[in-house]
């Protein structure tokens, strides 16, 4: 009987070495995992500290190109104020000349007869005016006492038209 409690106790020994050796190996195993997984980390810490160099410049480019868009828009809303108060300038216009067209329409309509009555006595004027020229031409010349009163004679004094 003792035997078998030296060979329990060696199997137990056994037991146990294989026990050891087998957490050995796993222990090995995992702090090789950890020692990756360490390396890992410190390269993706790497990484996220060059992506939050990147990221913290891209957010200062974006920030500055969103101030020159609020910058160039509100140019932009002063340019359009401009052209709308251009627009309402040039409507103004078009409504003074067309009430300055209107007015000036009616007054023709209603002084119609006064302006054709006007034009009858300018024409009867300028009538009058060339008859009074075309008389005063047909009047006869005085004659002087040396000079022949026919008029196939030549005249010392030559006549010029008047205009």
């Amino acid at each position: 009987m003792e035997i078998i409690l030296y060979l329990s106790a060696a199997v137990a020994a056994i037991a146990f070495l294989i026990l050891v050796l087998s957490l050995t190996k796993t222990l090995k195993s995992v702090d090789k995992t950890l020692d990756s997984l360490s390396r890992t980390v410190d390269r993706l810490e790497g990484q996220m500290q060059g992506i939050t160099a990147e990221t913290t410049e891209l957010l200062h480019k974006t920030n500055a190109l969103a101030e020159d868009v609020q910058h160039k828009t509100e140019q932009l809303n002063t340019v359009v104020y401009a052209v709308k108060d251009v627009g309402s300038t040039v409507q103004n216009l078009n409504q003074s000349i067309n009430k300055v067209t209107t007015t000036v329409a009616s007054q023709m309509e209603k002084n119609q007869y006064k302006i054709s009555q006007a034009v009858q006595w300018g024409n009867i004027v300028k009538q009058l005016v060339e008859k009074f020229k075309d008389g005063k031409e047909e009047r006869p010349r005085k004659v002087n006492a040396g000079e022949l009163s026919t008029p196939d004679s030549a005249s010392p004094v030559t006549r010029q038209p008047n205009y």
